[in-house]
């Protein structure tokens, strides 16, 4: 059985970075973030229809890594995260994500302690915005009643606390103990 996680959290807080460490760490696919490709490729003038195609864009890769079978999938990000960022862009959210369902198994949820860096990509940098991002972010998960863990830290500390979340998330039952 696979298990899912997926990292969560506004930009600039580290996902892209653990993600393929957290992958190697657990003999697991990692499955980029599919906006991010998205934006390099076309930039940064998102639509609703533009957000609702990545979105689609991520699930198929997801689903790609699902079939392929192994013990866990990382995701850098889900349509979840997605929908927040029409809520940041537009203050609404096509019905769409509303009615998406493959959640994942378990969610880390990045806070904003790390410092934000440009990349010309990301968008929220102020103070305000970012925390904001981090609220929206965080009570997504909450609506849903999803399992989550918050990460905090820098560095090999922040590797460590989501490992430590990982590994209490299987203790506690959220995650199945992949084979």
């Amino acid at each position: 059985m696979t298990a899912t996680i997926c990292l969560h959290g506004p930009e600039s807080t580290g996902k892209s970075t653990l993600g393929p460490r957290l992958a190697e760490a657990l003999g697991g696919i990692y499955v980029e973030e599919f906006g991010r490709t998205w934006s390099e490729a076309k930039g940064l003038g998102f639509t609703m229809t533009d957000l609702v195609a990545i979105a689609k864009g991520h699930m198929a890769a997801t689903r790609d890594a699902l079939n392929r079978r192994p013990p866990y999938v990382i995701l850098d990000t889900d349509p979840l995260m997605t929908a927040v960022w029409a809520d940041m862009l537009f203050g609404e959210r096509d019905p769409w994500f509303d009615r998406f369902q493959e959640t994942a198994d378990f969610y880390l949820m990045f806070d904003i302690d790390l410092p934000w860096v440009p990349d010309g990509t990301r968008m929220f940098g102020t103070e305000e915005l970012r925390r904001r991002f981090f609220e929206l972010s965080r009570a997504e998960l909450e609506r849903r009643g999803l399992p989550y863990a918050m990460i905090v830290g820098h560095g090999e500390e922040r590797f460590a606390n989501a490992m430590k979340a990982i590994q209490d998330a299987t203790r506690a039952g959220h995650l199945a103990h992949a084979a």
